[in-house]
């Protein structure tokens, strides 16, 4: 497999750190409020699929909204959209610990998931756009790991709060993403660090011009593999598992999910190096794999140490992966083009996933268990690490920018 020729050595942008600050807000609320948004539902008694489709609707909204996300970052630039989508999903989230019954939840969520492609979108054009291209898995990994950190000190965070009851923890997280689109507003307006940059508008890469390219069918795929292991059964089924077997199943589903983050907030110290020395498709390989065998685990959890360990390592998994795909769609789409259409579409994949999974898996559990339930997420993944191995191409790039396409 060819490598670059030198060592990473550019820099991470300024705007890329001010992202990484406000996504760290972002999760650290997001991280609160997670481990409860399911039991939220069920305690309007409904069953454990309907329970998963408040996590379902989120996605779903996403996935419908994501073509308009992506129009909305080519015409309008990505930091009013993410801070449009900020304030969204800030206002709906606030709103739902006002819920009076499930159907407020749904609509609520529904709303809120519109604000939510919006920004993140438009954050990942950020990253496409700001990220010098021999250090894209770097940038990658940064982003993604304030995220991460914040995922592991919010559900510690909402396990203090706990005691307030389900529905304060919806105004905390409303009151961060004020705090969030304030950092993004005043440290990302123009002039605010050093001179205005000539504006110049970047030629529009269609998913049309992409749509043939191995590594993009195939990072569809796994970004698909993603949201429906780690953006849905992770959030939707693991906290009604957890409660299901373990007294304050709540807190113990928090913690999960905090050790889940922390194995992935690991992996990222190392997987973002790797991805721009040895490859992406090794990191995507390895990361789905990993993530499929210890996902697959979680149902056979007889104790807290066990959730929390499978948890932890099917994170590291996870953090393997993403920063490799992220890097692979930036290798794709060049600094020199708009692509909010092209990201928007891997976007709409991961939703798919997430929307599919709690749905699906849900219905499992309740049939034939959570084990089996588990299982059927390790058989999603294994069939795109396959795809992956086949079909996937190389795209690391050399500091020149030129993408190498070296199939296997």
């Amino acid at each position: 497999m060819s490598t670059p020729q030198t060592p990473p050595h550019s820099k991470i942008p300024y705007e890329i750190w001010v992202l990484v600050s406000a996504a760290f807000i972002v999760a650290l609320g997001y991280g609160i409020i997670a481990p409860i948004i399911p039991q939220f539902a069920r305690s309007f008694d409904v069953s454990v699929a309907a329970a998963g489709a408040v996590i379902s609707v989120f996605a779903a909204s996403r996935l419908l909204f994501a073509p308009a996300s992506g129009m909305l970052v080519d015409k309008l630039g990505s930091r009013r959209t993410y801070m449009a989508g900020l304030l969204v999903v800030a206002a709906t989230t606030g709103s739902v610990a006002f819920a009076q019954e499930y159907w407020h939840i749904l609509a609520l969520r529904f709303v809120g998931g519109v604000g939510s492609t919006m920004f993140t979108v438009s954050a990942m054009g950020f990253v496409v756009r700001y990220s010098p291209p021999d250090i894209r898995g770097r940038a990658s990994s940064a982003y993604a790991s304030a995220f991460l950190i914040g995922n592991v000190l919010g559900p510690v965070l909402g396990a203090l709060v706990e005691p307030l009851g389900m529905r304060t923890p919806f105004l905390i997280y409303g009151a961060a993403l004020f705090v969030a689109t304030a950092v993004v507003g005043v440290m990302l307006r123009p002039g605010y660090h050093g001179p205005e940059p000539v504006k110049v508008a970047l030629p529009t890469l269609s998913v049309k011009d992409v749509w043939r390219h191995p590594s993009y069918q195939a990072t569809l795929l796994s970004g698909f593999a993603n949201g429906w292991m780690n953006f849905g059964v992770r959030v939707a089924i693991l906290p009604l598992f957890a409660a299901s077997i373990f007294h304050r199943g709540g807190a113990i589903a928090g913690l999960a999910m905090a050790a889940f983050a922390l194995g992935s907030a690991i992996a990222l110290q190392f997987s973002g190096r790797l991805a721009d020395t040895i490859g992406r498709k090794p990191l995507i390989v390895a990361g789905l794999i990993v993530n499929l065998v210890f996902t697959g685990m979680l149902g056979f959890s007889t104790s807290t140490f066990l959730l929390i360990a499978f948890s932890l390592l099917a994170g590291v998994g996870g953090g393997l992966m993403n920063p490799a795909q992220q890097a692979t769609l930036a290798d794709i789409i060049g600094n020199e083009h708009s692509g909010g259409k092209v990201l928007a579409n891997f976007q709409m994949a991961q939703d798919l996933g997430a929307i599919l999974g709690p749905i699906l898996v849900g219905m499992l559990a309740d049939v034939y268990g959570y084990q089996f339930a588990f299982l059927s997420c390790s058989a999603v993944a294994l069939v795109v690490a396959l795809v992956w191995i086949v079909h996937g191409q190389e795209t690391l790039v050399e500091a020149s920018g030129r993408v190498k396409r070296v199939k296997g």
